[in-house]
């Protein structure tokens, strides 16, 4: 790779004007500033389309409500255009070194595809960020990620090479908005995908999924569909990796830092 590769940013948004001009004003000060911001407006009735084009961003339609088809369509529309796809969500608020970090990272790295990081949540209490950070999220990697054999990755904080776009892009469920869109690009993900974990590559997101019971609860059960639409490619035994889980065999929510996001 290029020691210079290019970066598209997507950022999939709806009805999220607010959000989504803190996390623009977020990328247009990176350190090491995205070569293209993509924002896919998902049938949106708000201003967030015009938040997107008033900080430069390529605004582009998904007609098709639902995260896996407005990300599915950023993705897509990166493909031309980047040799790094980067994901946040509109919620999401990048530290100023996010861009650099993975264009080293890769640079670095001939054989990472996939690079992930944890979440570091924002706008509840001390002690729901907390729960949220080392129970809900913290408990769903360590289960996942002991069931698929490789880092879950987090849909508001990775990146990935084009070329892993374009393997899986036909292999995802990509217009199912009932399932979360980076547990089904986990699944589809193997260990020769190079798939790594950075502790120290957190992102800042909204805790709105924490304070209500229902969201909560309905993110938490899509786990459920989101492995039934890939079974049984999605079994371990069908992974070609090996059955030891790479993770340790007991965990500690206190001891685990990476904080996935079930998509939105």
């Amino acid at each position: 790779m290029s020691p210079s590769p290019r970066v598209t940013v997507v950022i999939p948004c709806r009805d999220d004007a607010q959000f989504l001009e803190a996390c623009l004003a977020a990328l247009a000060v990176q350190t090491r500033p995205a070569d293209r911001v993509v924002v896919v407006d998902n049938a949106s009735t708000d201003a967030s389309a015009e938040v997107g084009r008033r900080y430069g961003a390529d605004v582009i339609e998904e007609p098709l409500i639902g995260i896996w088809p407005a990300a599915a369509r950023g993705y897509d529309e990166a493909r031309g255009s980047a040799d790094i796809i980067a994901r946040l969500d509109a919620d999401s608020r990048p530290h100023p070194d996010w861009i650099a970090r993975l264009v080293r990272a890769f640079v670095s790295d001939p054989g990472l595809g996939v690079l992930t990081g944890g979440a570091e949540f924002y706008g509840a209490s001390p002690l729901v960020n907390y729960l949220g950070e080392h129970w809900y999220i913290g408990g769903g990697h360590y289960w996942i990620g002991k069931f698929v054999g490789i880092p879950l990755v987090f849909g508001s904080n990775f990146a990935m090479r084009t070329a892993v776009w374009n393997r899986l892009r036909d292999r995802v469920d990509r217009t199912n908005a009932r399932i979360h869109d980076d547990l089904d690009l986990t699944i589809r993900l193997r260990a020769s995908d190079g798939v790594r974990y950075d502790a120290d590559l957190r992102m800042p997101v909204s805790a709105r999924p924490l304070t209500r019971q229902r969201s909560l609860w309905r993110r938490v059960w899509r786990v459920v569909p989101t492995f039934a639409v890939s079974w049984p490619e999605g079994a371990r035994w069908k992974r070609g990796v090996d059955a030891a889980p790479t993770a340790a065999e007991t965990w500690s929510p206190v001891d685990d830092d990476l904080t996935p996001e079930f998509g939105a």
